[in-house]
């Protein structure tokens, strides 16, 4: 291969003219001690505190803590390959995480790495992973609901587009479950949902992402991931970045759902990095800005004013408790900031009630807002006669006589709570629920027997979808149940019953 001598001429000549001499200048520091994920560091005198900064092996930092002669640095990596002395410099810029349509499908850390095996996330779109909450102009009130396809919460505390919904309960009764049900329950419809995984066991997040694989919900869900063997600093940062992702699609005018799966670990996380930096301690050795942590993070939550595109962001944080405690340090912030909360009971769990909703702490501050107008027709008793019939089972308990009354309505209550269980993975439209609950509240399901009511709803359904299929197309198109739609519902469920019973009763006779 013979080299042109005029070609190598012309391409140095034209080199040396478009040389620009530029001289990139950065703020560098040495480490003065590092351990449990988090540096001190001294030169970097005009970092500025949530800073992104990085060391000499490629990792990056967060700038936490700033004081007279040094720079606490939390590490957001491997902090087992950085040494004393080692060189670090600032970047000038925020902590920020890509956000984009290409993250949807995605198993990703909190720092946007991919760990899903699944190549690079292409996106040139970056966030900062804290950024204001909207203010108080830029929102308008919760009005439009979002279906979480669980009966118990759409009719009882109903959660509306931009609100902020806790989930609450010890450990094992069923939180995550109805996060993933409700995520599931956003196919078809116009919400991507971020779910958050945050001090978690790795074999759960797994759990959770093949599930939503098989129901086909990856198709619009982002998973951010920090498990338990994670450094605290990415507990930490998890739920930002789920946040920063969702406002991204929020401000184009989106509907997003995050799930913060959970806050109680990753106020441990945040404790952990203020005891390293040696940050006062107050209650329960939590720092004294744990309040603020949470509440800056669930703030970002909202429904956009139309000026801003109507987009919203509604917020499923969970909390476990310990031995049902609601009145410790973090539990009772939490239910402080949010808009309402699902309790979630282990009695009634171990009992056979799932969802285990205990109606009488379960509140949801938006209420009938959030609901469409036949659904709130439906439930709107439904509510205080459960909590009747709760008085009324431990009173039935002591074994004594009741009047006929009072065990009708017993009898009631007993088949309504069978009416509100609900299988896992399996939500239910909107005008399926209004249907049972109509059929429940009217005494419908009063002749079948206690253990025959989930079997006689799933026939109901049926029912209707085959023969009557225009009560529920009219039912989900306009959400309102008017006399004249009551009017055939109640004749399609006059029908049904009849046919049902009739058949029942047939069968026994024959065994």
């Amino acid at each position: 291969m013979k080299f042109k001598a005029d070609e190598i001429a012309s391409v140095i000549q034209k080199e040396i003219e478009d040389f620009r001499g530029e001289i990139r200048t950065s703020e560098v520091g040495r480490v003065l001690e590092v351990g449990d994920g988090i540096a001190r560091c001294y030169g970097l005198a005009a970092a500025m505190a949530g800073e992104m900064v990085e060391f000499a092996n490629g990792v990056n930092g967060l700038v936490f803590n700033l004081e007279e002669n040094s720079v606490g640095i939390v590490i957001l990596g491997d902090y087992l390959t950085i040494h004393e002395g080692d060189e670090v410099r600032s970047t000038g810029q925020l902590l920020s995480v890509p956000v984009g349509e290409a993250l949807l499908g995605r198993v990703i850390d909190p720092l946007g790495n991919p760990l899903d095996g699944k190549g690079p996330v292409l996106t040139e779109t970056r966030r900062p992973l804290e950024s204001p909450a909207p203010g108080i102009a830029a929102r308008q009130p919760v009005k439009e609901p979002l279906q979480t396809g669980l009966k118990a919460i759409d009719s009882m505390t109903p959660i509306g587009r931009g609100q902020r919904e806790l989930i609450i309960g010890d450990r094992k009764t069923g939180k995550t479950a109805i996060a993933v049900d409700t995520i599931l329950n956003q196919k078809g419809g116009d919400v991507i949902c971020v779910y958050v995984a945050c001090g978690q066991r790795a074999a759960s997040v797994a759990q959770v992402v093949a599930t939503l694989e098989e129901y086909g919900a990856m198709e619009y869900t982002v998973v951010v991931s920090a498990t338990s063997s994670d450094p605290a600093p990415l507990q930490y940062i998890a739920p930002y970045a789920g946040a920063a992702i969702c406002e991204h699609f929020m401000y184009q005018g989106k509907h997003t759902l995050v799930v913060y799966d959970d806050l109680s670990k990753q106020a441990q996380a945040y404790r952990q990095l203020s005891l390293l930096m040696r940050r006062p301690p107050g209650r329960e050795a939590y720092p004294g800005d744990i309040f603020y942590c949470h509440s800056r993070l669930l703030e970002r939550a909202a429904k956009l004013s139309d000026e801003l595109g109507g987009g919203s962001m509604t917020a499923l944080p969970i909390i476990e408790t310990l031995e049902g405690e609601v009145s410790a340090y973090i539990p009772t912030n939490v239910i402080s900031i949010t808009d309402g909360q699902i309790y979630l009971e282990p009695d009634l769990f171990f009992a056979g009630v799932r969802p285990a909703i205990n109606v009488g702490i379960s509140v949801s501050r938006v209420g009938g807002n959030a609901q469409t107008k036949a659904m709130k027709k439906v439930a709107g008793s439904l509510r205080l006669d459960l909590a009747a019939f709760r008085e009324l089972e431990a009173f039935a308990q002591l074994g004594t006589e009741l009047d006929k009354a009072t065990q009708a309505q017993l009898d009631r209550g007993y088949r309504m709570v069978e009416l509100l269980k609900q299988p896992q993975f399996q939500p239910m439209s909107m005008a399926d629920q209004v249907i049972s609950i109509y059929a429940g509240t009217n005494g419908y399901f009063d002749p079948i027997p206690v253990n025959g009511v989930s079997a006689a709803e799933e026939a109901l359904h049926e029912f209707i979808r085959t023969r009557h299929s225009d009560i529920r197309d009219t039912l989900a198109q306009t959400g309102v149940l008017d006399e004249e739609l009551e009017r055939k519902l109640r004749a399609a469920l006059d029908e049904f019953f009849a046919e049902y019973t009739t058949a029942a009763h047939q069968t026994a006779a024959a065994t």
